[in-house]
């Protein structure tokens, strides 16, 4: 009776293994995760690095008249400025986003999933990275700013990254997919 369970499916009780239907399919999807979240990192921090040498102190540039410029920023706290005395409470929150993300990637058979997850993870890292090595110091950095559209907040490209990858997230959600592939109809 064990072997005849074990053919069709139905573990033994004891028996670790999933019913091939509840396996995921495909593949895990880390290294897409790995590339994107690297990708937005790296242009995140070149674009930083380009900034501070070239626009810092400077006056800003115009893109598209006034609609949008490029002017450089220092921000202690989160979106359009808020929060700027809980620079570390923002620190400890990219920081469990990293750490999420990281678990997560473990069961992520989903590109999609990956994508959205790679961009948060390379905003996350981006802007981690200021508020622990840019100044006034270590947890307390300010992070670099530099897209200014008009009448909006002054943004970066690991602003960006994290935004474009929450929409993602809703958007799978809805349409009930799951990041270790599976699909909901509800």
């Amino acid at each position: 009776m064990a072997e005849a369970e074990r053919i069709i499916g139905t573990p033994e009780v004891g028996d670790d293994a999933q019913p091939e239907s509840a396996a995921p399919k495909g593949h895990r999807r880390i290294a897409a995760l790995l590339v994107v979240a690297v990708l937005a990192y790296l242009l995140d921090l070149g674009t930083k690095m380009l900034v501070v040498a070239k626009l810092e102190h400077q006056p800003p540039i115009e893109i598209i008249g006034d609609l949008l410029k490029f002017e450089a920023v220092r921000n202690p706290g989160a979106a359009f400025g808020f929060g700027e005395a809980f620079t570390i409470i923002f620190t400890g929150i990219a920081a469990a986003v990293i750490v999420v993300i990281v678990r997560l990637a473990r069961k992520l058979y989903s590109l999609p999933w990956a994508i959205a997850l790679g961009l948060l993870l390379g905003g996350a890292l981006g802007n981690l990275t200021d508020r622990i090595f840019r100044s006034p110091g270590v947890f307390r950095g300010a992070v670099v700013d530099f897209i200014a559209p008009a009448h909006f907040a002054v943004f970066n490209i690991a602003d960006s990254a994290i935004v474009c990858g929450g929409i993602l997230i809703v958007l799978l959600s809805f349409k009930g997919l799951d990041p270790d592939g599976t699909v909901h109809k509800d």
